[in-house]
């Protein structure tokens, strides 16, 4: 009997990956290099992910991908997939089908050049930390909150169900800042008053805050501030449905 199970293991071959949950397939944690054009855009795409982004001195850009599957699911849904193609790199642990699996969860882990171009990262459930980034990056998060310090360049953060903190935000001249929550909180904190910008707030339901002054309009409706600095150029946009809205100066 032992040699016939030992001669079927041989005939079988070497076992292939198991993934936590039990399913065949890649493993529950992958680590990718890629080095890739300044200027080619990078697109992270993801179902149920808590994702952080991060600038490093190296030209290439690291992505680590952990897989958490609670009891009963199939870890097999969110196979990590990566395309590095002419036009962009795809990252994504976007769920095979159905509703989302909030059972079913990654984690990825991407640091980049600060130059990097984010053209888009989204996610329907978790969270987003941001750090050091000064090309551009474009967040749509339907639930959950966005985080960033040290940011600069095109930044545009929207979500759903959560809010939009940034610290130590520094205004380019070629660049633009729009930070939009559905129902949540939107603050920006400078990291110095800038010389130049179009700044203008809004919310429909909550207060406006603000360390430059701003000209108000909250007699009625909808809760509106605008200031012009310099040139007017860039933009500062803030807006939120379902909370408030405040513009920090962190060196004063």
């Amino acid at each position: 009997m032992g040699v016939v199970l030992a001669l079927a293991v041989i005939a079988a071959g070497p076992p292939r990956p198991i993934a936590a949950s039990g399913q065949i397939g890649s493993p529950a944690r992958v680590t990718r290099t890629f080095t890739i054009p300044p200027d080619r855009p990078i697109i992270v795409d993801a179902t149920v992910a808590d994702v952080s982004i991060s600038a490093w001195a190296r030209a290439a850009v690291e992505v680590q991908i952990e897989r958490r599957a609670e009891k009963g699911a199939d870890l097999a849904r969110i196979e990590p997939r990566f395309d590095d193609r002419p036009d962009a790199l795809l990252i994504s642990t976007r769920q095979a089908d159905g509703p989302p699996d909030r059972a079913l969860r990654a984690s990825i882990v991407i640091r980049a050049p600060a130059r990097a171009v984010f053209k888009s990262v989204q996610v329907v459930d978790g969270r987003i930390l941001l750090d050091g980034l000064r090309g551009a990056v474009a967040v749509d998060l339907r639930q959950g909150s966005i985080e960033g310090t040290r940011l600069a360049g095109t930044i545009r953060l929207e979500t759903g169900f959560g809010n939009v903190d940034l610290r130590q935000t520094e205004l380019t001249p070629a660049g633009l800042v729009r930070l939009r929550a559905f129902n949540g909180n939107v603050t920006l904190g400078l990291a110095s008053v800038p010389q130049h910008a179009r700044i203008l707030a809004l919310t429909f339901n909550g207060a406006i805050t603000s360390d430059i002054p701003l000209t108000m309009k909250d007699r009625f409706g909808p809760r509106f501030g605008e200031a012009t600095l310099g040139s007017g150029e860039p933009v500062i946009s803030l807006d939120a449905v379902y909370g408030d809205v405040a513009i920090r100066i962190e060196k004063k």
